[in-house]
């Protein structure tokens, strides 16, 4: 499969796990615990159900490596290219009845986001991109390209997380710059919002793990933007040890 067959994959897999989601948020679920105390349902499983058995059965050899998975200890061979999938990124937005959740199917190779689609299926919204080639929406209005801004002379609008935000460390952060709006979203919308040219900055000083940021990072590097380790300000790459992020800094163009 090219990169577009392998987006095109990842799409329709999306679209079916978030009808899955809808279905079980329709009838009512429970909330259970996972181990690290982070809460998962059945919506979760059902989804990364579809999303798992669809990209072995269509690309056998390329690894899956999926966060409830990955929960259970069932981790993949290291791969240079490999599959990443949160099923259902915001599960606490989901439980509590918020519709910015999503779901996420990310493809890296060699350590760098190669292309990834985010699903919005509260809203009936995806997010598609392929580095190097571009980053598109499709909505009910069919699909059209999206290109991240450069910031506004006016001041910058920046995302925040809802659940795990750090009110203290992003106050330091935004001191001194010229900020139009703080917006709270949760999940890998965030990244969208600037993917699309809607925020300038994301500032991320709460944990995250590959499988939250690849498919989304993807996406943005594909309009234009980029995801840099707050640190180095180096890109943020992939295939760490413990499959966890460092705090990161996603912008629009600069």
């Amino acid at each position: 499969m090219n990169d577009t067959e392998l987006l095109t994959l990842a799409f329709d897999l999306a679209q079916r796990a978030g009808a899955a989601i809808l279905e079980v948020r329709a009838r009512g679920f429970e909330t259970l615990a996972k181990a690290d105390a982070s809460p998962v349902t059945e919506a979760d499983h059902a989804a990364e159900a579809i999303i798992v058995a669809g990209l072995r059965a269509a690309t056998p050899e390329i690894p899956v490596v999926a966060e409830e998975e990955m929960a259970a200890g069932r981790t993949p061979e290291r791969a240079a290219a490999y599959w990443v999938v949160d099923p259902l990124d915001g599960t606490r937005e989901f439980t509590n009845r918020r519709d910015d959740f999503a779901v996420c199917i990310g493809l890296v190779r060699d350590g760098r986001p190669a292309l990834g689609v985010v699903g919005a299926p509260a809203a009936g919204v995806l997010w598609g991109g392929i580095v190097g080639v571009g980053a598109w929406r499709h909505d009910a209005q069919g699909k059209r390209p999206i290109a991240a801004r450069l910031p506004p002379e006016a001041g910058v609008v920046v995302v925040a997380s809802r659940s795990h935000g750090d009110a203290a460390r992003l106050d330091a952060f935004l001191q001194g710059r010229r900020v139009v709006d703080v917006i709270n979203v949760g999940s890998a919308l965030k990244f969208c919002r600037v993917a699309e040219g809607g925020a300038d900055l994301y500032p991320r000083f709460g944990p995250t793990m590959e499988w939250d940021t690849a498919a989304a990072q993807a996406v943005l590097e594909a309009a234009g933007g980029q995801v840099l380790v707050m640190e180095t300000g180096a890109p943020l790459t992939y295939g760490k040890p413990d499959w966890r992020n460092p705090h990161f800094l996603a912008t629009g163009r600069t």
